[in-house]
C-alpha cells in the first residue's frame, strides 16, 4: 500500500510518500481501508520530532481516520464494508498511523457509524469531535441551561464545542484574539463572542455578574488563571489545551484557584466518545443542527505536506482534510 513515512523527523520533506507492506491486524485489531483522515497540530510535531517520547521512527503519521472495515476479528462485533472512525490510543505515534492507504488499530477503538455524509465532511469530526464532546461531558458534566465560557473559541476543538454545547441547551460565551473573527464565533452558535486580549474575566463578568458555570480553557497556562476568575463558586474550569504552548505554570500554588472553583483536566481517548454519540452528531449535521469547519479538503497523500504547511501557518481556521480516492 502506499503511505506517508516519517523516517527520521524533519522539516515538511520529511513527509515521504512511499510504498509500504500491507498491515497485518493482530488478534483483537480491525484493519480499515482509510477514506479520509484530518491534520493535526499533534502531527506537526511528530513529524519535527518534538512530540513525547513514546513516538519512535520511522513512522506512518496520523492519530484520526475515517474509512471502511477491511478485516476484523469476528468476535469484534464490526464488519467489512461497514463505515468507522478512529482517533488516538497511541495511532500515528506508538503504531503506525492514518496517513496511509490502510491502518490497523485495537477493535476497542474504532467507533461504527452509517451517514450519507461526504467522506471529506466525516473526516474532519473524530478527534476534533472526541475531544469537544468528552472535555464537555467528561471534564465539565455541562448541562441544558448552564452557562460555558470557551477559552480558545475559534480552534477547531473551540468551534466544535460551541455547536455541540449550543444542541445540549447551553449559553455560550467564546473568546477570539482577532475582532476580525468574532463572525466565525457567531456562525457556529455563540451567543457572546468575546475579543481576548489576555484578561477577559471583567468582559465575562458584566454579562454574567455571578460568573459562567463552566468554562473550557484551550489556551492553556497562560491564562489558566484569568479563567478562573470568570466562574462562579462551585463552577468548573476543565483544562484541556494549550493553543499557546504554555502546559505548566512555574510555582502553580492551590491557592491560585478561587474559592470553591473547581479545577478538572480532560486527555481522553476514543472510548470517551460513545457510538450512539457520535451517530446523533453525523444526524445533527445532517439535519444542519450542527455546523462543521472545513478549512481545506486536499486529494491523496501527495497533499499530505500541503496540508501540514497550511495548519503550521494557522491562518485559516477549521479542520484540514485529506481525502483519498479510490
Amino acid at each position: 500500500m502506499r503511505a506517508v513515512v516519517v523516517t527520521q523527523p524533519g522539516g515538511l520533506d520529511a513527509l515521504e510518500v512511499t510504498t509500504v507492506p500491507m498491515p497485518e491486524p493482530r488478534p483483537g485489531w480491525v484493519r480499515i481501508k482509510v477514506k479520509a483522515f484530518g491534520v493535526n497540530e499533534s502531527e506537526v510535531t511528530t513529524r519535527a520530532g518534538e512530540s513525547d517520547p513514546e513516538v519512535t521512527y520511522p513512522r506512518i503519521p496520523g492519530i484520526e481516520g475515517v474509512g471502511v472495515v477491511d478485516q476484523a476479528d469476528e468476535g469484534s462485533g464490526l464488519r467489512p464494508g461497514q463505515q468507522v472512525a478512529t482517533m488516538m490510543g497511541g495511532m500515528g505515534r506508538s503504531f503506525d498511523g492514518s496517513y496511509a492507504q490502510y491502518v490497523t488499530v485495537p477493535a476497542g477503538q474504532v467507533i461504527p457509524f452509517e451517514t450519507d455524509l461526504p467522506w471529506e465532511v466525516v473526516g474532519a469530526l473524530p478527534e476534533m469531535f472526541q475531544t469537544a464532546y468528552g472535555s464537555l461531558a467528561t471534564g465539565l458534566g455541562l448541562q441544558a441551561g448552564q452557562t460555558l465560557l470557551i477559552r480558545g473559541g475559534t480552534s477547531t476543538v473551540g468551534l466544535s464545542a460551541a455547536t455541540i454545547a449550543k444542541d445540549l441547551g447551553a449559553t455560550v460565551l467564546s473568546t477570539t484574539r482577532s475582532p476580525r473573527r468574532a463572525g466565525e464565533l457567531r456562525d457556529a452558535g455563540v451567543d457572546h463572542p468575546l475579543v481576548d486580549n489576555g484578561t477577559i474575566a471583567g468582559q465575562v463578568r458584566e454579562l454574567m455578574p455571578d460568573g459562567v458555570d463552566a468554562a473550557l480553557e484551550l489556551v492553556g497556562g497562560s491564562t489558566l488563571a484569568d479563567t478562573f476568575r470568570t466562574v462562579r463558586r462551585h463552577g468548573t474550569v476543565c483544562f484541556t489545551g494549550a493553543l499557546a504552548g504554555q502546559w505548566t505554570i512555574p510555582d502553580f500554588s492551590p491557592f491560585m484557584i478561587p474559592s470553591g472553583v473547581r479545577l478538572t483536566a480532560y486527555a481522553g481517548e476514543a472510548t470517551d466518545l460513545p457510538a450512539e454519540v457520535f451517530q446523533r452528531q453525523l444526524q445533527a449535521i445532517a439535519a444542519g443542527r450542527l455546523t462543521v469547519s472545513v478549512a481545506k479538503v486536499y486529494h491523496g497523500l501527495e497533499q499530505v505536506r500541503a496540508a501540514q504547511a497550511d495548519v503550521e501557518t494557522g491562518t485559516t481556521p477549521g479542520k484540514h482534510v485529506v481525502l483519498l480516492d479510490d
